[in-house]
């Protein structure tokens, strides 16, 4: 027991699990919606499209925090405005701004002789290095995250699934489209800081894929996504003091691992199921008797 307990009695250590479990749960309102929406390549986008924003505040001596919400909200509005042309598709938005917004942050990061640690951080995180008020800003985004899920719940749903009817309930598709996006940007830009832009990705999508493979309502992938992602949390801590890997890459490598064992487990369930289910050929009897049950099966001219 010491071995599964011990390396959380460290503080440091509580306080990563603590912003793991944050993580996790915002990530899992989130995600739900970027899993059952398709917008993974937009998750994607915005966690490496804040990189201008974060290099920007890095140089200049401000908050990371506001460069990386300025940053990923002009990639939100971006791609709400560039979607709306018949012309693109909304990947071709997503794509252009992407690539736009990473190179003018190599482009700053360049100038910069001193910014290599601060960009190792930004990508890869450290979630060993979250301090007392990381985690209040975690809390509040949770928080911020929750409410526009609530009140959003309905237009997400119909928009997720059946996006004309949407229009005839009177729910505004591109009113939730928006909001939809301002909660996966949130989600994001709140979650760097802790397993990085790189891994942040994976925190938002490995749990939820995973929970959709079992669960049957929206809620329940929620809920089953927090539980996972708390999960891979605990168990890559665990794994990366003991082994000494890289404590955010470690927790997002749970987290997929436990997408890959899962969707090999409901491969099985699946295969098993449909024998179970299969219908039997009756016997065909041989000899003579074959060719009479042949027979009988011929419909009559």
């Amino acid at each position: 027991m010491e071995a599964l307990i011990g390396p959380f009695e460290v503080t440091f250590v509580q306080r990563a699990l603590w912003g793991g479990v944050l993580v996790s749960l915002t990530c899992a309102l989130a995600g739900t919606w970027v899993v059952l929406r398709g917008m993974a390549f937009f998750g994607e986008a915005v966690s490496h499209g804040m990189l201008p924003g974060v290099a920007l505040a890095s140089l200049l001596g401000g908050s990371v925090f506001v460069g990386g919400v300025l940053a990923a909200g002009a990639m939100a509005a971006g791609v709400t405005v560039l979607s709306r042309s018949p012309r693109l598709s909304r990947d071709t938005s997503i794509g252009l701004l992407f690539v736009g917004m990473l190179s003018v942050g190599v482009i700053v990061v360049s100038h910069s002789r001193s910014f290599a640690v601060d960009l190792t951080a930004f990508l890869f995180g450290d979630v060993l290095a979250v301090t007392s008020r990381d985690l209040v800003h975690l809390l509040l985004a949770l928080a911020a995250v929750a409410i526009i899920a609530l009140v959003g719940h309905r237009s997400f749903l119909a928009l997720a699934f059946d996006p004309r009817k949407a229009h005839t309930l009177g729910l505004s598709p591109r009113w939730a489209h928006a909001a939809l996006l301002t909660l996966v940007t949130l989600a994001v830009v709140a979650s760097f800081h802790v397993v990085g832009t790189l891994l942040v990705f994976g925190m938002l999508i490995a749990p939820p894929a995973t929970a959709v493979l079992w669960a049957r309502t929206v809620p329940g992938i929620m809920l089953g996504s927090a539980v996972l992602g708390c999960a891979a949390t605990y168990v890559g801590l665990l794994v990366s003091w003991h082994v000494g890997t890289a404590a955010g890459a470690t927790i997002t490598t749970t987290a997929v691992g436990f997408f890959l064992v899962s969707a090999l487990a409901a491969h099985v369930r699946g295969s098993l199921t449909r024998r179970a289910t299969a219908p039997t050929a009756p016997p065909v009897p041989a000899g003579p008797e074959k060719e009479a049950a042949r027979t009988e099966r011929i419909p009559a001219p």
